[in-house]
C-alpha cells in the first residue's frame, strides 16, 4: 500500500511540482475516477482569514463552471482540517515564465497566438462576470502542443479581494506587481480592463523578453504603473509590426477608459493582425517597423488592409475597398508570390550564414553575467567589455540607496548564464527623491547607526520590536513600515522589526490512538498547540480516541505551530432488524 498522504480519502498527493507565495501544488491521483490530477493546497499564512477563506471558495467554485480550451479546469474545491485545497486538470506542458526566460524574445507570430488564446479564455470569464486579477505568464501554462491554459481564477480573485498590502509582513505588496494595472497599484476599482492592461504586459514582455516596467522593491515598480510611460517596444528591439505595437499600447493604457472594452475586443485586433499576416506575409506587416532590411514598397491594396486592421473598439473596418482595373491589378494579384520567391531567397542565404554561426557558436561557454549594481554606466561598460558582454541604457528610476548616476539594476541579472555579445540592460539611479523611504531590511541593526541611515533621507527611527525569523539572524532587520521605496512625509518616523534568531522546532508527537485529554497533554507538552478537533464515525478506533492527526509523527515544526485532529464517534450505529411476528409498521399483523 502506498505510504503517500491520502486528502479527503480520495486524492493521493504523489509529488511536489510546483511552490509559488501563496500555494503549493501536487501531482496527485484521483482514487475514485481513476486519473491524475493537480492538487493547489494553500499555504497555512492564508488560511487564518476566514474573509480570504470565504472569497477563494466562492471564486474557486465560480470558476469551476468555466469551460474552455484555454482555462485549465477545476474539477473540486475543498477542506480536510486546516487544509484548503483545489483539484486541478494536470497540464503536461510549462508555464510561459520558464518559456520566455529560455526564448524570449519570442517570434511576434507566437505571440500573436498565445495572446489570442488568453484573451478567448478572459473574454468567456468576463462574460460570466469573473475578473482574472493576476494574469501572468506564471499563470499561463503551455502544453506540448502548443495550447495555451489560463489558471488561478479562484486565488488571484481572493488575495485582491483581501488586500494589496500585507501588514503583517512589513507592508509587503501582494500579488504580481510586475503585471499591474495602475488602478490595481493604486488599489481602485477593478474591471475587465485591469485584466486587459496585465494581458498587454504580458505581450510586451513576451515580444521584448522583459517587463516595462523594474525596480528594486515592489512599491517602486507599483509607483512606475501609476506614474511612468511604457516605453514602446519597438524601442526596446527591432523588427516589431507596428499593428501589434499599436495593440500592446491600447491595452496598456494608463487611463481604463482609452484601453478595450474588454478581452473579447483585444481577441478581435490580434484576430485581425494574424489574419493579416497569414494574407499578406511578414514584409507587409512590417511595413513602418524598425529593421535593418530593406523595405519592401507596399501597393494600395495592401496599405489599406494594414490601415484598417486596428479599429476603435477592437471591430472591424467596415470600409469598402475599391478595386483598379487593368493590368495594375493583375500585377498587384501578383504582389504576394513575388514578395515569396525574394523571402526564400534572402532565407536561404541567410540560413546558411545562421547554421555555420550556430555550428561555431554552439561550442562557446556561458558566460556568468556579473554584479554591476552601485557601479556607473562607464565602469558596467568596461567590466562587461572585459566579458565580451555588451550594455545598453534602461531607464532612469528614482532610487532611496544609490546616489544619481549609480546602476540600480540590471537585465539580466547577476549570476546569469548567457552567450558571448549579449547586451545588459542596465537602468540607473536619477538620485534620491524627496519623501523617498531608504531600504533598511537585511541590515545590521544599530540604533545610532540606523537612526543616522534614516535621518538622512529625512525620516526618525520609530518603534523597534523583535521577533523569531527563519529567515534572518539575531540582531537583523527583518521588516520595515512603511515600506522601502515609498513615499512619506519628510520627518515621519520608520518602524522596525528585528530577529531574535531562529525559531525553536518541534517534532510532532504520535497523537492516533490516545484519548483526546492525552493528545492535547501530548502536544502542549512538544511546544505547539491544538487547532481544529473534529468527530467522525470509525470501524478502526473506539469511541473518544484520535483517528488523525494532521501532521506525521517526528515531522519537525516551528514551536507554536497548530496541529488538527479528528475524534473517533465510535462505530457507525445500524438499526436493529424487526423480531419475527412484530408488527413493522406497515398496518398489517
Amino acid at each position: 500500500m502506498s505510504n503517500n498522504k491520502l486528502l479527503a480519502g480520495r486524492y493521493e498527493l504523489i509529488e511536489k511540482i510546483g511552490d509559488g507565495g501563496m500555494a503549493v501544488v501536487y501531482k496527485a491521483k484521483d482514487r475514485l475516477l481513476n486519473r491524475y490530477v493537480a492538487v493547489k493546497i494553500l499555504r497555512p499564512e492564508f488560511t487564518r482569514d476566514a474573509q480570504f477563506i470565504e472569497s477563494f471558495r466562492k471564486e474557486s467554485q465560480a470558476a469551476a463552471g468555466l469551460q474552455h480550451p484555454n482555462i485549465v479546469n477545476v474539477y473540486d474545491v475543498g477542506k480536510e482540517g486546516n487544509i484548503y485545497f483545489i483539484v486541478m486538470e494536470l497540464i503536461d506542458g510549462r508555464p510561459l515564465s520558464d518559456i520566455i526566460e529560455e526564448n524570449g524574445p519570442l517570434d511576434y507570430r507566437h505571440v500573436i497566438e498565445i495572446g489570442k488564446q488568453v484573451a478567448a479564455a478572459l473574454s468567456l470569464a468576463h462574460k460570466n462576470h469573473i475578473i482574472h486579477r493576476d494574469v501572468k505568464p506564471h499563470n499561463i501554462m503551455i502544453t506540448k502542443d502548443g495550447i495555451a491554459k489560463l489558471a488561478d481564477f479562484g486565488i488571484a480573485k481572493a488575495i485582491s479581494s483581501a488586500t494589496i498590502v500585507n501588514k503583517e509582513e512589513g507592508g509587503q505588496v501582494m500579488g504580481s506587481v510586475h503585471y499591474f494595472s495602475p488602478e490595481q497599484a493604486r488599489g481602485k476599482y477593478v474591471d475587465e480592463k485591469s485584466d486587459v492592461y496585465s494581458l498587454g504586459i504580458v505581450l510586451y514582455e513576451m515580444l521584448t523578453g522583459e517587463v516595462p516596467f523594474d525596480g528594486e522593491n515592489p512599491v517602486e515598480i507599483a509607483l512606475m504603473h501609476i506614474n511612468e510611460d511604457i516605453k514602446p517596444p519597438s524601442e526596446v528591439i527591432e523588427n516589431v509590426p507596428p499593428a501589434l505595437e499599436k495593440i500592446i499600447l491600447k491595452a496598456t493604457d494608463k487611463i481604463q477608459s482609452n484601453r478595450y472594452e474588454d478581452a473579447e475586443a483585444m481577441y478581435e485586433d490580434l484576430n485581425n493582425v494574424d489574419f493579416l499576416s497569414k494574407k499578406v506575409g511578414n514584409d507587409i506587416l512590417m511595413e513602418g517597423a524598425k529593421r535593418k532590411k530593406t523595405p519592401v514598397k507596399i501597393d494600395e491594396e495592401n496599405e489599406e488592409k494594414l490601415n484598417s486592421i486596428i479599429s476603435d473598439g477592437g471591430k472591424k473596418s467596415s470600409k469598402k475597398k475599391h478595386k483598379s482595373s487593368g493590368e495594375p491589378s493583375k500585377f498587384k494579384k501578383m504582389m504576394p508570390w513575388i514578395i515569396s520567391l525574394i523571402a526564400l531567397i534572402i532565407l536561404g542565404a541567410v540560413g546558411g550564414y545562421f547554421i555555420s554561426s550556430k555550428l561555431l557558436n554552439d561550442n562557446a561557454g556561458d558566460i556568468e553575467v556579473p554584479s554591476l549594481k552601485g557601479m556607473t554606466y562607464e565602469e558596467a561598460s568596461d567590466e562587461l567589455a572585459s566579458l565580451n558582454l555588451k550594455i545598453a541604457k534602461g531607464d532612469e528610476v528614482y532610487s532611496a540607496d544609490l546616489e544619481k548616476g549609480k546602476i540600480v539594476s540590471q537585465s539580466p541579472i547577476a549570476k546569469s548564464k548567457v552567450k558571448e555579445g549579449t547586451k545588459v540592460k542596465v537602468n540607473i539611479s536619477k538620485g534620491k527623491k524627496a519623501g523617498l523611504v531608504p531600504d533598511v531590511v537585511g541590515k545590521k541593526f544599530n540604533e545610532s547607526d540606523i537612526a543616522s541611515l534614516l535621518g538622512q533621507y529625512g525620516f526618525s527611527l520609530g518603534n523597534v520590536t523583535y521577533e523569531e525569523s527563519d529567515k534572518y539572524d539575531e540582531g537583523v532587520i527583518v521588516s520595515q513600515n512603511p515600506s522601502a521605496g515609498s513615499n512619506q512625509k519628510s520627518g515621519s518616523s520608520v518602524s522596525l522589526v528585528v530577529s531574535k534568531g531562529k525559531k525553536e522546532k518541534s517534532k510532532v508527537p504520535t497523537l492516533t490512538g490516545l484519548t483526546a485529554d492525552q493528545a492535547v497533554q501530548a502536544l502542549n507538552d512538544a511546544g505547539l498547540d491544538v487547532g481544529d478537533i473534529s468527530y467522525e464515525e470509525s470501524n478502526v478506533y473506539g469511541k473518544d480516541y484520535v483517528m488523525w492527526q494532521q501532521y506525521s509523527a517526528g515531522t519537525e515544526l516551528k514551536k507554536g505551530t497548530s496541529v488538527s485532529i479528528k475524534i473517533s464517534k465510535g462505530m457507525p450505529e445500524v438499526p436493529e432488524s424487526p423480531k419475527p411476528g412484530s408488527n413493522d409498521g406497515s398496518g398489517q399483523d
